[in-house]
């Protein structure tokens, strides 16, 4: 092991458990990840090379298990790391949209939306099945895209609706540009989507476009 990998790690762990995770900066958080086996380079340092990819820390962790594994340095073992902390940040941000109303916060759905779909480098469309009190039932990706976009089916959503029983949902799908600005095609599909629910009186309570960091909302821009 390296020495200075070795008395880096120890110095950030210190500081981590002495003044809270909140105190370390991106690097050093990133790089109590990492493998403690170079003598090249601390692990601070390596971190900060790997933050250097487009979009930083976001964009690190918006790549895909290739991606990762293609980054100097990382192997299966780090990748593996990288990715179980990312879902595990996604299901703690789940959990409490399955036990109260989602409507009463939405900056908790918008924060679980941030970790499902911010990541994604194709834009994904998805649905938040709730129940007569508005908490989630199941969150399903029912369309994957391109970089361009989704194509999406009605039929899909209101027979996945009435298969779980759902009173009411949520739309969601991401932008990998980031632009969370809705295109002329996403009000179209949110018209289609809310009409067809109509039909078997599920209520379509938003649409939100996910860029990175940031979300639009639809309900609250007066669009449904």
């Amino acid at each position: 092991m390296s020495f200075c990998g070795a008395l880096l790690s120890e110095s950030v762990r210190d500081k981590l458990l002495g003044r809270g995770a909140a105190a370390l900066s991106d690097a050093e958080l990133l790089g109590l990840l990492l493998p403690r086996g170079s003598a090249t380079k601390c692990l601070t340092q390596r971190a900060a090379l790997l933050l250097r990819r487009p979009e930083g820390l976001a964009g690190l962790f918006a790549a895909d298990q290739r991606e990762l594994l293609e980054e100097p340095g990382l192997g299966p073992a780090t990748v593996s790391r990288l990715l179980a902390a990312r879902e595990l940040a996604r299901r703690c941000a789940q959990q409490p949209l399955t036990q109260r109303d989602v409507m009463s916060s939405p900056q908790r759905t918008r924060l679980f939306l941030q970790h499902h779909l911010g990541t994604r480098s194709r834009e994904v469309f998805c649905c938040l099945f709730l129940d007569s009190q508005h908490r989630l039932l199941r969150c399903d990706d029912i369309f994957l895209g391109t970089l361009d976009g989704a194509a999406v089916y009605p039929r899909e959503v209101v027979v996945r609706a009435l298969q779980y029983r759902a009173a009411a949902l949520i739309l969601a799908h991401n932008h990998p540009s980031g632009i969370t600005q809705p295109s002329a095609a996403d009000r179209r599909i949110t018209e289609r989507l809310r009409d067809a629910l109509a039909l078997v009186d599920v209520p379509v309570l938003d649409h939100v476009i996910v860029g990175r960091g940031k979300c639009y909302s639809f309900a609250e821009a007066g669009l449904i």
